[in-house]
């Protein structure tokens, strides 16, 4: 029976409902394997001092994970190094803050060699692997040097860089090689789709196909758009959850006679927190009768704080709500709370529901998973309004959000200006499309979407929307666990994988 292989740079075990913190990755991915047999395949999150290649394998909320431990060379030149210095950066535009290092590209080329070296025993003849994002791109390419024939998929989260930014890129012709080792290489929007194609054309020298496929390097893949959701009926119940509504009544109690402007990002640079910074003052520079009637919570867990980019625009936000509370707060209020914290879903949910204003406004976003569940959140009776980046993959969706560009402090403050005085049937009437959209295009659409192309049960999507008519999930190996128990933990050499083939659903 077919199984599901899924592979990430981080693994991170399901808490239950509700009991996770922000993180659309691995939210989806959860919930893509709770519907299909199979387990996730990716890093610990912990170090070794020598690689071993040891597994240690667990079952938690229904996912069966895993996971290997890494050297600290590993993860300073694969994870902070390659990945988060130089590919993250250049794919969000920010060619200014891409370093380029040799020992960057040795440690992502060893750890994909290290990945492929553990997790090829594992797979079976029938199974379908699913790669996930950017710090795995070659990964396939190495799977393919040991023997590994299964269809093997690749999805991108983040954005595909136009063909003039990627060509700065030191190597980048071997990393797009290498993609071709794919059968199915998926995009969040059909602009990534696009800005891939233009250089496989150009640089290449590839076709594009009629069945929606592309040549190059002697090699075809097929190419698509995929727009991953949320679990949006899931994250709506979620409001009704004791923890949601404690949130709910302490931002009410706490925000009486004013109106909440929300928003929830991994502290980034990409998410252009500054320029929010920035629009937010602008609003209260050009609209003094309306200062007091707002209060606004930025949340913003800090993340990669080993990177220097990190360190730097943590101490630029600092100051820029520092400054804009020292000139508008008053004995009673400040207009700014920023909150360097994680919390969890359930929290976020009653957070969300307690707005009126949900601001997104990345400088450049795969998709964002946020602004899918602040729609989630929202009273169908009392909606808040969303304000959404057009750089942000979701305004593809989301279009009865207010679409502006996140550069221009004038163009967030008029949002907000008309976020915060729209009637409620205006808000009622834009919600209810928004709502619509998420609810269809959701977590489910876009995983038997991915997976029923990878294993070529359906044809390229119809006009009915993105992903047309929905395939169904395969079954679920009820090899795997067969009386619902798991280990608490074992680790395993590759030599050992054998014997433990019962607990990874292996004939």
């Amino acid at each position: 029976m077919t199984r599901l292989i899924v592979v990430s740079n981080r693994v991170t075990a399901p808490t239950g409902a509700g009991g996770e913190s922000v993180g659309g990755l691995a939210m989806a991915l959860a919930a893509a394997l709770r519907e299909y047999s199979g387990l996730w395949f990716g890093w610990s999150g912990r170090t070794t001092p020598e690689f071993t290649g040891q597994l240690t394998v667990q079952r938690a909320e229904g996912v069966t994970l895993a996971t290997v431990d890494l050297e600290e060379a590993d993860l300073q030149e694969y994870y902070n190094g390659y990945a988060n210095k130089t590919l993250w950066p250049l794919f969000h535009y920010r060619q200014d803050l891409t370093a380029y290092d040799r020992s960057f590209g040795e440690g992502y080329g060893r750890v994909n060699r290290r990945f492929a070296e553990t997790l090829a025993p594992l797979i079976e003849a029938d199974d379908l692997v699913w790669i996930h994002d950017y710090h795995l791109i070659p990964l396939a390419r190495e799977l393919r040097a040991l023997g590994v024939k299964n269809r093997i998929g690749f999805f991108l989260h983040i954005p595909w860089p136009a063909h003039q930014l990627m060509v700065t890129l030191p190597g980048h012709k071997d990393l797009v090689q290498a993609l071709f080792d794919y059968d199915l290489i998926g995009f969040q929007t059909q602009e990534h789709v696009q800005a891939f194609e233009e250089y496989v054309l150009s640089e290449a020298g590839g076709t594009r196909l009629e069945d929606g496929g592309m040549r190059a390097y002697g090699r075809t893949a097929r190419i698509g758009a995929f727009p991953i959701g949320v679990d949006a009926v899931d994250f709506a119940q979620l409001t009704r959850s004791e923890a949601a509504r404690r949130t709910f009544d302490v931002m009410k109690a706490h925000t009486a006679f004013r109106k909440l402007i929300v928003g929830v990002d991994r502290l980034d640079y990409s998410k252009g927190l500054e320029e929010r910074f920035a629009g937010f003052e602008r609003f209260m520079a050009d609209n003094p009768d309306l200062r007091r009637e707002v209060l606004m919570l930025q949340i913003a867990p800090l993340s990669r704080d080993q990177v220097e980019a990190y360190q730097e625009i943590r101490a630029r936000l600092d100051a820029l709500s520092g400054r804009i509370n020292g000139e508008y707060a008053d004995i009673d209020w400040t207009p700014v709370r920023y909150v360097n914290k994680t919390y969890r879903r359930d929290q976020l949910a009653g957070l969300y529901r307690a707005a009126q204003v949900g601001l997104v406004t990345p400088k450049r976003d795969g998709m964002n998973l946020v602004a899918k569940e602040f729609v989630a959140a929202q009273d169908p009776e009392d909606p808040g309004v969303l304000i959404l980046s057009r750089f942000a993959g979701a305004a593809d969706q989301l279009r009865q959000a207010l679409i502006v560009n996140p550069n221009s402090p004038e163009d967030i403050a008029e949002a907000l200006k008309r976020a915060l005085s729209m009637d409620r049937d205006e808000r009622i009437a834009r919600w209810k499309v928004l709502y619509d959209n998420i609810v269809t295009e959701d977590v489910t659409a876009w995983r038997d979407a991915f997976v029923a192309a990878l294993s070529g049960a359906r044809e390229t999507p119809t006009p009915e929307g993105p992903y047309g008519e929905q395939a169904r999930p395969l079954p679920v190996d009820a090899r795997l666990f067969p009386n619902g128990g798991a280990p608490a933990g074992s680790s395993t050499s590759p030599a050992f994988v054998q014997a433990q083939g019962a607990v990874l659903g292996r004939g």
